[in-house]
């Protein structure tokens, strides 16, 4: 058959999806069938190729476009979509898919170009063709939560990015701790770096959760590894272990070997480093991972030592905190009473501390004008003497109503604590007077779902506007276990 032409009981079917495009002739603008035009060599009758004057009715040049989608009138070339038996036969055009992907301009146009009829596609979805099919012709969008992988698959097979780009946003919105992990590992596969940090951000943020969703455990080693060695996961180190060990279950299982710890050790590869049991306590320790055969007697023993010694031998697993933030805000308060009139010269107000548990410090409360409604500028540092390393720092604008409580000034990140060190709690207050507090405290006990945080609080020698353990600035230290 000629290019262009077609039986009538294919325009038919084929036409089924634009019914409320179908044209009657007037008396006026009836032609008889006998009328024709040429097309190709061989004339054939405007009945033969579509019905006549389907253009009238199609006010925009989209319109005109959006109908030849999907559509034999006009088509040049057919593609054969997917694999046996879900094979489809889609027809296009060859000029509007040039004009829409310099993949398709290379495939018609090109040194290499094809002069085949049909182009095969097994590794694209018929789905997703036609969605791509469809934003060529007509710029519209039908993706949904079934169709958004494959068609971003093919969106980027073709390099139509605007249809990417509508893919990932569709992602984006629809991201929550129950699909995380399936669109990381989709966002990995298909080199989409915006759509993984987000699924890794929303991971850090409910990855209890996350991890409890059935996608986790289908992960592959390198997206887990991924998530492994991110610091910011909120949840503890045994939670994270248990989860882990289901992973390892499960890949197991899709590998046909028995869930034994010598297998899991062997799938889990190099993530078992990225466990960090140092965080651990040591009743949690030996209550979950030692008694999981995961660990070497070597591991054992050095992880065993490194709870009960000191000086900590070293370990092959990290202890860096991962911020897990559990539980509510606390507040240790080391003064029992309220003055007026503190000064601000340029100089920082200074505490030294320590505490007897490692904690996540988040912020300081701080005292403010006593000249009524006032902003102040704040720089406050967590610093580890002697050295002056920073180990945390920000700047705020600090807005205060006169009254004599404190305000909150927050870290960007919260700044790990460890237990019998001493730090340096620092705040440089641009501003007028402000309350200040007395009576202060040396030793004061916070009690905690993690049970009691004792804090001691020093004179931190030097320049420090005047702040001591019994009167001055920094009220408040802010933190969570």
């Amino acid at each position: 058959m000629e290019r262009g032409v077609r039986p009538r009981a294919n325009e038919k079917h084929l036409r089924g999806a634009h019914q409320e495009e179908t044209w009657d002739p007037t008396p006026e603008e009836h032609l008889s069938e006998e009328h024709t035009e040429d097309v190709g060599q061989h004339p054939v009758t405007h009945e033969e190729i579509g019905g006549y004057n389907w253009q009238a009715s199609k006010s925009s040049l989209k319109e005109r476009f959006s109908y030849l989608f999907n559509n034999e009138i006009l088509s040049d070339v057919h593609f054969l979509v997917g694999k046996d038996p879900g094979v489809q036969r889609i027809p296009a055009h060859k000029l509007i898919l040039t004009a829409g992907s310099a993949v398709f301009d290379a495939m018609f146009n090109g040194t290499l170009a094809t002069r085949a009829p049909e182009v095969e596609l097994p590794d694209v979805e018929p789905t997703a063709f036609l969605a791509l099919l469809r934003f060529l012709y007509s710029d519209e969008v039908q993706i949904g939560p079934e169709s958004v992988m494959t068609t971003l698959y093919t969106a980027k097979k073709y390099a139509v990015p605007a249809l990417e780009r509508h893919c990932v946003e569709f992602l984006k919105s629809n991201l929550s701790a129950d699909n995380a992990f399936m669109l990381l590992t989709q966002a990995r596969l298909f080199d989409e770096p915006q759509l993984a940090s987000l699924c890794l951000d929303t991971i850090d943020k409910t990855t209890s959760e996350a991890l409890s969703a059935d996608g986790f455990t289908d992960v592959d080693l390198e997206t887990l590894c991924a998530v492994l060695e991110r610091d910011t996961l909120h949840i503890r180190e045994t939670t994270l272990f248990q989860a882990v060990m289901r992973w390892c279950e499960n890949r197991c299982s899709r590998e046909q070997v028995a869930a034994v710890p010598e297998n899991m050790r062997s799938l889990l590869g190099k993530g078992l480093s990225l466990i960090r049991f140092p965080l651990m306590t040591v009743e949690e320790f030996a209550q979950g991972p030692a008694q999981s055969g995961l660990l070497t007697d070597r591991e054992l023993v050095s992880l065993f030592l490194y709870f009960t010694v000191n000086p900590k031998p070293p370990i092959p697993f990290r202890d860096t905190p991962r911020c897990s933030l559990t539980g509510k805000e606390q507040a240790v308060h080391r003064f029992q009473q309220v003055e007026s009139r503190w000064g601000y010269s340029g100089a920082s107000d200074r505490i030294k501390f320590s505490v007897d548990k490692r904690i996540f410090i988040v912020g300081f409360g701080l005292y403010g004008s006593i000249h009524g409604a006032r902003e102040y500028d704040a720089k406050i540092q967590v610093l580890l003497p002697p050295s002056g390393k920073i180990c945390g720092s920000n700047s705020a604008r600090l807005t205060c109503d006169g009254a004599d409580y404190t305000f909150r000034v927050m870290f960007k990140e919260p700044i790990e604590i460890r237990a019998h060190t001493n730090y340096l709690a620092s705040a440089t207050i641009k501003g007028p007077d402000s309350h200040y507090g007395t009576q202060g405290l040396k030793t004061v006990t916070v009690d905690t779902k993690s049970g009691p945080v004792t804090f001691q609080f020093m004179y931190a020698a030097g320049n420090n506007n005047g702040t001591n353990v019994e009167d001055g600035q920094i009220p408040e230290i802010l933190f969570y276990t």
